[in-house]
């Protein structure tokens, strides 16, 4: 495959393998030039990344970067409330992992922080395929990451759906936001991560549930086949493909394989390009071959944050196989040859 990016040598970000083996996920502050964020880190792991059913209990943590390509685990995120809220929420089927996931939001307006995270609470019966569980898109607001609070979900789910991977919109001529999250669906008895809408007047609450914009099952796209989550949207600063549109990154995977012992194999999670039509809710296009592949990926390369840092560039943060996460450098003029000839 054709480099179209730079990958970093090293690590960004690591476990020391005392506290935690596994790191991933970073999200970034802009207001502090990007040196302080949040990372999830995994207290524990049941069974195997790449095969399904496995289990991951999460706490969140600051980090603290030397340098946008070093950072550091700092301590674990204090969220005032998050008991309370998490105990409304729960109930004696359910199993909660830890939040995990997080994504950094500064409204422009108040210079308030708000973060947006997955509330898993998992079904403590094993032999329902988690047909109880509930993955609820949790938030919390502050100033900064020390005066943070947590509110109710401003996506809360029934039943076994999920909402959690967000992408920001910017705010459409109908004075509202288009914002992206990945959700679940179940066609032919196989299960498919898939793309939503939620109309967002307020961010802070009340994300209304939206229709699916991205199916797997309906594209012929074999390296985003089997599940699809929306990832960061560049500025049109980076790159600019139009009036009411912008370019971002798209996490997919392989579809699903059933072993002859009955277990479910996922396939390689990569990174690929879309094009979003935020004025409408509409994805336009999704590249038919993925983006990026990590040089140590066994299963998973997963972006989770974008920093532009300088006309034409910026560095891609994704994390690897759900341990590290690794930087690479992107280049505009490469990208848009990647992208439908008349954007070129």
């Amino acid at each position: 495959m054709e480099k179209y990016y730079t990958e970093h040598k090293g690590k960004v970000i690591e476990a020391d393998g005392k506290e935690f083996k596994h790191v991933m996920a970073i999200t970034l502050d802009p207001r502090t030039n990007y040196k302080e964020g949040i990372a999830r880190c995994i207290v524990s792991r049941e069974g195997e990344v790449g095969v399904k059913g496995f289990t991951d209990r999460s706490e969140l943590h600051k980090i603290y970067g030397e340098s946008l390509e070093k950072y550091k685990i700092g301590e674990r995120l204090n969220i005032k409330n998050e008991e309370e809220v998490i105990d409304k929420l729960m109930n004696e089927e359910l199993d909660f992992i830890g939040l995990e996931d997080p994504d950094i939001w500064i409204d422009e307006d108040t210079n308030l922080m708000h973060v947006y995270f997955t509330i898993p609470l998992i079904s403590k019966n094993k032999k329902e395929n988690n047909n109880k569980s509930k993955i609820h898109l949790g938030h919390a607001v502050g100033k900064n990451l020390d005066s943070l609070e947590m509110t109710l979900p401003v996506i809360m789910v029934e039943n076994d759906k999920r909402a959690k991977e967000i992408s920001i919109a910017p705010i459409n001529k109908q004075g509202f936001r288009y914002n992206l999250f990945e959700s679940k669906d179940r066609s032919d008895d196989i299960s498919y991560s898939v793309v939503k809408v939620a109309t967002v007047k307020d961010m802070g609450k009340d994300w209304e549930y939206g229709e699916t914009v991205f199916h797997p099952k309906d594209h012929n796209i074999p390296w985003i086949a089997g599940h699809a989550s929306p990832g960061p949207l560049f500025p049109k600063s980076f790159i600019d493909v139009g009036e009411g549109k912008l370019l971002g990154i798209i996490n997919g995977r392989e579809a699903n394989q059933k072993m002859p012992d009955g277990q479910i194999k996922y396939g390689i999670f990569s990174i690929g390009l879309f094009i979003y039509d935020y004025e409408s809710g509409v994805i336009d296009w999704v590249s038919p071959l993925q983006f990026i592949q990590d040089s140590e990926a066994i299963n998973i390369t997963f972006a989770s944050q974008f920093v532009e840092t300088g006309k034409g560039e910026g560095i891609l943060y994704a994390h690897v196989d759900d341990s590290f996460v690794r930087a690479y450098t992107l280049n505009a003029e490469k990208i848009k040859l990647l992208l439908p000839t008349d954007l070129r």
